[in-house]
């Protein structure tokens, strides 16, 4: 029997604006897999703060985990964080995008994303770093999405409206899955 393509699925956004409770309730609900942000736990296992250099490797490790996890999915993968994020991580922490990050980025197909709307309240957490810049983070991606043309849709609504609001986002653009 040939295995149909996958959907991958990345959501995407600023910081504290639920990609990763979004992520796992996409999955529950689609019964798939999801790829976890590997960022959190890279960065919260080092000793300094962290450089250009552990970007770039957080993307590579980002990307290996996204591998291994398609080839495990039925149907439909969801990526909690794609290296859009890591793309615009990169060029605000040192103002540009390194070219392994870059090719990366063009390389890397998704079949839609879903930017996560700034609109939850702001959770503070020791990795979190820019409470006042959601806004300017948030019109950075979705700049970066219309520049690339890419396809997405913008996900907004609390706790359970915003699962429903992907859904629907998601069946908008594929049908019922």
């Amino acid at each position: 029997m040939e295995k149909k393509e996958l959907i991958r699925i990345a959501v995407v956004g600023p910081e504290s604006t639920g990609k990763s409770m979004l992520s796992e309730a996409l999955a529950k609900h689609y019964q798939t897999h999801f790829v976890p942000e590997v960022a959190r736990d890279y960065v919260g296992a080092l000793d300094l703060p962290y450089t250009l250099a552990d970007i770039v490797e957080i993307s590579r490790l980002q990307l290996e985990k996204e591998d291994e996890l398609a080839a495990k999915a039925q149907g439909v993968l969801i990526c909690d964080t794609n290296l859009v994020v890591t793309k615009i991580w990169a060029e605000h922490f040192s103002g540009h995008c390194p070219e392994y990050i870059q090719s990366q980025f063009e390389a890397r197909r998704y079949d839609l994303h879903l930017l996560t709307d700034i609109d939850l309240p702001w959770e503070p957490d020791p990795l979190r770093e820019h409470p006042h810049l959601r806004q300017e983070l948030f019109d950075l991606y979705k700049a970066l999405l219309d520049a690339s043309g890419i396809q997405y849709r913008i996900v907004s609504g609390l706790g359970m409206q915003r699962t429903q609001a992907a859904i629907a986002c998601i069946t908008e653009v594929f049908g019922q899955l």
